[in-house]
């Protein structure tokens, strides 16, 4: 389990907690609708963060959808 302020999108300075809420409030449902969302952009610059993690530690924006959709974040 990842901690809610463990930053997961570097570059937008985006927290598993950000990022949840996004999902959160546009009732989100796949990586494809997040990844478009203008509101809140996230994985737009480097791209790691959809893939391995920015610091090659697997915790990536996946995980945090993945997260939010089993109610554990």
């Amino acid at each position: 389990m990842i901690k809610a302020d463990t930053e997961v999108c570097v570059c937008n300075s985006l927290s598993a907690k950000d990022i949840a809420e996004c999902i959160k409030k546009n009732d989100i449902k796949t990586l494809e609708e997040l990844l478009d969302l203008d509101e809140c952009p996230m994985g737009d610059k480097c791209e790691s963060c959809k893939d391995e993690g920015f610091y090659n530690d697997g915790i990536n924006i996946p995980l945090v959808l993945s997260l939010v959709k089993q109610g554990k974040l």
